[in-house]
Parts: C-alpha cells; structure tokens; sequence
C-alpha cells in the first residue's frame, strides 16, 4: 500500500498545474474555437450554427476587418525591418570590448520592457503632441520641419506606434542578441581575419549565420508581439483607431466585436485567424532565414 502511495504522490503534486491549464488554457481554446462555428450576440442566447460564415464575412464582406490587418501588418513589417535590424545594430555595438559602462547600458536598454503599455501610450501621448511634444519640438523644429499631427493625421498614425515599438522593443532585442554574440566562439572569427576576411565578409560569414537560432526567435517574438498589439494603440488614439481608423490593430477589432458589441462568434473567428496568421508568417520566416538548417 505504502508503495502505491509513493507511485501516486508525485502525480498528486504536479497535478495542480494540469487542472489549471485544463480549466483556464485549454477548455477556452476548445470553446472558443467551437463558437467561432456560431452566431451568438449577447451572453444570454443560445448560439446558432454558421458553419464557415464568419470566416468568409470577415475576409469578403469586413472591410474594417481588412483595414485593422493591413494596419497590424504595417507595423509587423516595421518591426522586422526597422526594429529588429536597430537592435542587432545596437547590441553589435554593446558588444564591443572598447565600450565602457557596457553593463548600465544594457540595464539602460532593458528598462523600457518592463515598463507597462498603459504607461508607455501615456507617455508617448506627451511625446507626439503636436505643440509642445518631444519630438516636434527638440528633433524636428531645429531642423526647420513644420509640427507633424502624429496622432491627429491618418498617415503620421503608424509611423508613431512604430517608433513607440522602436523605443520599447529596440533594448530587449537588442539584449538577445548580445547573448548569442557572446555565445559565438571568438577563435572563429579570429581564424577568418587571419585568411584575411574583412570585418564585413567575418559579419556576414561568420557572426550572422551562428546568430541564426537568435535571429529566430527575435523574429518570431516580432510577429507575435506585432500581431497582439493592443495597449499602446488603444491608449494613444482609442479603440476606434483614430483618424480613418488609421490605428485599429486586429487586437483592438477583436475587443470592439467581443467585448463592445458583444459578438462573441464573430469574435472567436477574428482570434483564430489572428492565430493562424501568426502561425503562417512564423512558419515562413523560419523556412526564409534556413532556421531549420544545420551548419
């Protein structure tokens, strides 16, 4: 008896975890992706079977659906191509040995992540105010540019939550990256210099392929962070997105339609294919830069 105890005990302790991520993680994905199937409005009526319907609403009828992914995937690509190339950038030069204070920039770099988005949007709505914002007055008046609406012109809208992505995100990534610059043996490089490669030729041959499994996961962190951004947004033009709905993200249009208008079927379609776009460009990303190649 004393010995079947034993074999039970151990699976009595983790059991805690199980029933938890059963009753919070895994019956809600069941159920919402069952209601995704449904027309349900309110919290009190009973669904009605769709089958397909909201999935094909959304991509053929929606446009507000199609400008919220258009507007996501805008900043996704700012990410990946601004973001992302900044930090590597960043950490190559926090990297460097000549550098001083390099530990208080790296917790200098670091601060902006663990900063709430709440806080971070109301800041930033300082930063883009039109009269008397950061920006307007300390980077471009001295250059004689005119104040830029930030918040206030559909054009200016995405250009501002990107550079908000650049300030908050840039350090982070920029951090990962320093992680495998020091994980890269440094007899490597040593041995291309010595066959006379150039610092360029040593970046590209050498450095930039053994970063490949950090570039991986910086750039699929990128895409999810991308494609669930809501807090910023919301603080900075509200959820309607502002002008021309130039700021709604399919975050902010998923809240409006479940949590607002209470379509709970019709939201449940929006987040699977949130999901399933996450999980298509991560896929991609993964195939394009050879993640899966051993060297």
């Amino acid at each position: 008896m004393f010995g079947r105890g034993r074999k039970i005990a151990p699976y009595l302790f983790i059991s805690p975890f199980f029933v938890g991520y059963a009753i919070f993680f895994l019956y809600p994905v069941i159920q919402s992706l069952q209601l995704s199937f449904y027309r349900q409005v309110g919290l009190g009526k009973a669904p009605r079977f769709i089958g397909f319907d909201n999935y094909i609403r959304l991509v053929s009828k929606d446009d507000l659906f199609i400008k919220s992914l258009t507007n996501t995937t805008y900043y996704a690509l700012g990410s990946i191509l601004i973001i992302v190339p900044l930090a590597l950038i960043l950490a190559l030069i926090l990297h460097s040995p000549k550098l001083r204070f390099r530990e208080f920039f790296r917790f200098l770099y670091f601060t902006p992540n663990i900063t709430a988005g709440v806080v971070v949007g109301i800041i930033f709505n300082l930063v883009f105010e039109e009269q008397y914002g950061l920006i307007n007055n300390l980077l471009l008046a001295p250059l004689g540019v005119d104040n830029v609406r930030w918040l206030r012109e559909a054009r200016w809208i995405m250009p501002a939550i990107i550079i908000l992505g650049a300030w908050k995100w840039t350090g982070i990534n920029a951090i990962y990256f320093m992680v495998g610059l020091q994980n890269i043996p440094p007899e490597l490089k040593e041995a291309a210099r010595v066959d006379g490669a150039t610092r360029p030729q040593v970046f590209r041959h050498v450095t930039l392929p053994l970063l490949r499994p950090i570039l991986a996961f910086v750039l699929t962190i990128a895409i999810i962070g991308s494609y669930n951004l809501f807090a910023e947004p919301t603080i900075l033009v509200g959820l309607e997105g502002g002008p021309n709905n130039a700021g709604m993200t399919m975050t902010m249009y998923l809240y409006t339609r479940g949590f607002r208008e209470l379509k709970m079927g019709y939201a449940s379609a929006i987040g699977y294919s949130l999901a399933v776009i996450i999980l298509v460009l991560s896929l991609v990303q993964l195939i394009l830069i050879r993640a899966f190649r051993e060297d």
